[in-house]
């Protein structure tokens, strides 16, 4: 069995939590092993559109948000901007600051990321929106692709409690759609980590959002760029009729 499958137990673990989840009741409790995210310090390394966006949807329902990026001048301004729990430091700070992660980058960006961070991001729950893209990230990221997205960012973020999330969602969209009445916009989830896709689920629902848990890091290449589900605001029920999901 390769590092990416399940043992039997996990795979019994995964399948209960992600029926929790999928019914939207929430998280497990810190002490049954997952991350209890009310309230959490949150890392955003790529604070740019999408990073941005939730970090102030996320600050908006009651969290701490260190961005950071490439430009700290930015972030500053960013965090300034934001005011109270907003913060700025190097993706090196906020990787070490969050309990659970955001990593908003281009994807030819993410072997350098696991290398730098790979202390800080061992054993954290990480949200990945990073997407190949082959015109801008190279040959990477059409083995990406081939592998798939989920399959293929575990392997660069080793020890990371990988959730795959908030890529197949354009940022205007994040902005436009946020909290909006009636049918939320879906957010399709996948994971090989139970606890960790419980605790995004909270995250997703807290950023305005439904949640929708798609499966294992295997099934993320559904929502990948190029699928069919990408880039539209679906509902929860569109989205699981095109993958196929019972409600």
């Amino acid at each position: 069995m390769n590092k990416h499958a399940f043992t039997n137990i996990n795979r019994r673990r995964f399948l209960v939590v992600a029926g929790v989840a999928g019914l939207g009741l929430g998280l497990m409790t810190r002490s049954a092993g997952a991350a209890d995210v009310s309230g959490a310090k949150i890392g955003i390394i790529g604070s740019g559109h999408i990073g941005g966006t939730l970090g102030e949807l996320w600050l908006k329902a009651g969290h701490e948000v260190m961005f950071s990026s490439l430009d700290l001048a930015y972030d500053q301004s960013l965090a300034a901007r934001l005011g109270a729990g907003a913060h700025a430091g190097t993706p090196k700070q906020a990787a070490a600051y969050g309990e659970v992660l955001l990593i908003s980058v281009p994807y030819a960006a993410l072997p350098q990321l696991g290398r730098d961070l790979a202390d800080e991001i061992r054993g954290k729950v990480v949200l990945d929106t990073c997407n190949p893209i082959p015109q801008r990230d190279g040959d990477m990221a059409n083995e990406a692709k081939a592998a798939g997205a989920g399959i293929s960012s575990a392997r660069l973020l080793p020890g990371a409690r990988l959730v795959r999330a908030f890529n197949s969602v354009g940022y205007r969209m994040l902005q436009s759609e946020a909290h909006r009445a009636g049918e939320r916009v879906a957010i399709p989830l996948a994971s090989d980590d139970g606890e960790a896709l419980a605790s995004a689920v909270k995250l997703v629902q807290e950023a305005g959002f439904e949640p929708v848990v798609v499966g294992p890091l295997a099934r993320a290449r559904e929502f990948d760029p190029g699928m069919p589900v990408f880039g539209k605001a679906l509902t929860a029920a569109q989205l699981r009729d095109a993958l196929s999901l019972k409600p």
